[in-house]
């Protein structure tokens, strides 16, 4: 008998959702899996939650969330036996659209129960996994914008995205790439291991789960108008066009920022304060099996 748990967040996508127990049934019946479900109560309670579940020897955890809850539950699995299925109900949903996998509940049930499965690669940043993006300079500071709103969506993403132009103040860091020193005030740092943030935006388009690499995009410092410029191109998945993109494929880099204080980073759409000024960033190849669809 397969033992599967369900690690559910109840107010992701501002709670739009049913999962609960009967749903779950129709599909997973008692008499060939042994089914918990599981409802988280805070943020990080979800990490409590798969690790309790690990103890009790489940053989498939079902992360039932947003990107932020993934991350939670996925962090638990890197280079264990045990699968991981993914139901998106957040607002963003990166890796799971990067994983094709249905944004229907009853869909993507099905799709566990099929469990064609997949290994990925997982990033590191410092004690840190993340499986889908993380980024220092603007797309932290928008992060940092969204969770202050009342709502989640597209609509307040934007809106912090707005607020975050206006706000945002640029930092000196330095990086090694090429056997090179380099040091700059980004506009953006992003690293990503997938292809798509969520709500089908992207500015990695090339990037695989399973290339063994990340993709990263550096944009130093611009002014206001080109700002602009990025952000409508990026809409319109053309932001490469801007001419002060670099872009690189790596599987490790470090990055220090010149002061000794705390550093804001976004991992997979969540806000992360850092103590450290120092980030060492890697990608572990095929670190975590996910069903896919």
């Amino acid at each position: 008998m397969q033992n599967i748990h369900f690690i559910i967040n109840p107010i992701s996508g501002s709670g739009n959702h049913i999962i609960n127990e009967d749903l779950i049934l129709n599909y997973f019946t008692k008499d060939t899996y042994n089914v918990k479900l599981k409802y988280t109560k805070q943020k990080k309670h979800a990490i409590f939650l798969t690790e309790e579940s690990i103890e009790e020897k489940a053989d498939i955890i079902v992360a039932c969330g947003g990107d932020g809850t993934i991350n939670e539950v996925a962090s638990c699995l890197v280079n264990k036996d045990i699968i991981l299925g993914i139901i998106a109900v957040g607002s963003g949903n990166g890796l799971a659209s990067n994983l094709k996998i249905p944004k229907n509940i009853n869909k993507a049930i099905v799709q566990i129960k099929k469990q064609r499965i997949l290994k990925i690669d997982v990033g590191l940043v410092n004690n840190n996994y993340f499986f889908s993006n993380m980024g220092i300079g603007f797309d932290a500071e928008v992060i940092c914008q969204y969770e202050s709103m009342p709502t989640r969506g597209l609509f307040s993403y934007v809106k912090a995205s707005i607020k975050s132009f206006k706000s945002y103040k640029y930092l000196t860091y330095k990086y090694s790439l090429d056997n090179k020193e380099f040091s700059i005030q980004p506009f953006l740092f992003f690293i990503s291991n997938s292809n798509e943030m969520g709500n089908n935006i992207t500015i990695t388009p090339k990037a695989s789960l399973q290339d063994g690499l990340l993709d990263v995009v550096i944009i130093p410092k611009i002014n206001k108008f080109r700002m602009l410029i990025f952000g409508f191109l990026l809409l319109i998945r053309k932001h490469y066009l801007l001419k002060e993109v670099i872009y690189k494929q790596l599987d490790n880099l470090t990055i220090i920022k010149n002061n000794n204080s705390a550093m804001n980073i976004q991992i997979d759409g969540e806000l992360y304060i850092l103590k450290s000024n120092e980030l060492k960033i890697k990608v572990l190849k095929k670190a975590l099996t996910v069903i896919t669809a």
